[in-house]
Formats: structure tokens, sequence, C-alpha cells
């Protein structure tokens, strides 16, 4: 059983890092279109552009799935994936709307999205979250969280200082939506921020998602990775390194 794990960058490996955990497939295809990352702050049209030719790299591999692990492609273009595959697809967003259902049966709990611009302008998130009766929903799109994740500054002032800068005006949250496959990787500066606050991020969101829609239950002895990028691969591999604790040749 093999995936494909697809990102604008290197967020993507915080979905890696749960599949790799949970042990739901043999081999894991990454690609990383660091050359173009971000796609939160790109249109709708190219972020559906980009990501079909994301989908040409996977049809070089034998593949089962393949993963949208970036909430942008996962909000514009996951329609458009799905015409165009030889594989099933899934995106990150209704697993993740679905994992934070299954943790709240408060309708009235204060939910707080993180995402990039993309992602929160396409109210995405929003719409699923209505439809099973939540409503007190704050949605914000911290754009530099992303650029501040591709430099590996994981913790540390700058990212105290963006923190305080995006996070000022709000009130303390219930549940915080990681709406960006880059945020994980800052999510205990963030839990820090807002320490009484239930973190939902695709990585646990999708293996729920894959093993209850699509009886993804088997699991195996081990999981090989193979990373791909579109550019600086040895940064991808280096941040793979930190947060997978693996050695990755």
């Amino acid at each position: 059983m093999r995936a494909g794990v697809f990102d604008s960058g290197v967020g993507g490996l915080t979905v890696v890092k749960s599949l790799k955990e949970h042990k739901l497939f043999s081999e894991i295809i990454y690609f990383g279109d660091t050359a173009r990352v971000p796609y939160g702050v790109k249109d709708k049209n190219t972020i559906i552009r980009y990501s079909l030719e994301a989908l040409e790299f996977f049809k070089n591999f034998d593949i089962d799935i393949m993963i949208a692990a970036c909430n942008s492609v996962s909000a514009y273009a996951i329609t458009e994936l799905r015409k165009n595959a030889p594989f099933k697809v899934s995106g990150v967003i209704e697993p993740g709307v679905l994992a934070l259902k299954r943790r709240s049966a408060d309708k009235n709990a204060s939910i707080l999205i993180l995402g990039t611009r993309a992602t929160i302008e396409s109210r995405r998130y929003e719409t699923l979250l209505h439809k099973h009766g939540f409503n007190n929903i704050t949605s914000l799109a911290p754009s530099l969280f992303v650029p501040i994740v591709e430099e590996g500054l994981f913790e540390g002032k700058v990212l105290e200082t963006t923190m305080k800068h995006y996070f000022k005006e709000l009130e303390a949250p219930d549940f915080i939506i990681l709406g960006c496959t880059h945020f994980p990787l800052i999510a205990k500066a963030i839990g820090n921020y807002f320490p009484n606050a239930v973190l939902i991020h695709s990585g646990e969101a999708i293996v729920e998602y894959l093993e209850k829609e699509y009886d993804y239950t088997r699991r195996f002895e081990e999981t090989h990775l193979k990373l791909f990028a579109s550019e600086n691969p040895d940064r991808l591999k280096a941040t793979a390194n930190i947060w997978l604790n693996d050695t990755l040749q």
C-alpha cells in the first residue's frame, strides 16, 4: 500500500509523521513544491494549475492514494484532482472538521481557524463547520507563520513576537484548527500561547479519516519514505530529519 503526499513546502511532513507513526502505508512518496511555496497567497486558478502539475509527478509512481496535505489545495483543487487522477485523492479539510466534531459535543464551543489567506478566503472550513452545527467561529490568516516555518524557526523570539502580533486581540478559544500543514510544526508554541485550547491538526485528522472512509486499517511493519522537492531538497530532508526523528539520506 503506497501513498503520495503533496504539499506546497515542508509542512506536509506533519501529515507524513502521523502516517508513519500509525504505519498505514508500506511506502510514502512526498513531493514538496518548495520552489513555489507558499500557495496560500496565490489565486484559485494558480493553485489548481500547480496541483495538477503535482498530480502528473505522482502518476510516475504506483500509488494507491494521493493526499493533498496543503489546505489551500484542499480548498480549491480537490475536485479537479479527482477528475484527473487514476487513483484516490484525499484532502485535509474535511478530515479536520470531522475530527473536531468527534471531540466536541458542544455546538457553542469557540473555534479558531488558523490558515493561509487562500484557505481562509475559501471559507471551506466555516461552510463545513456550519453544516455540523458549529457557529462560534473565528478565522485568521497569520501569513507570516509559513515563511517562519520554512526557515526552520519552530520556537524563539521571532515566532513569539509574530504570535503576539496576530493573537493579541483574540479571546482564548476552546478549539484551534491548524488549517495549514505548516502550523503543527509550531503547535507547541501555539499551545503555550493558548494553554487551554484543544489543537486539531491535519496529521491526526487524516489518519482517522483514512481509517473510517477508506478502511485503511491494515498496519505495516515499516514505512519507507522517499522525498522530492521542486527546489532545495536538502532543506526538505533537514526538516524531515528534525520533525520525523529519522535519518534520511
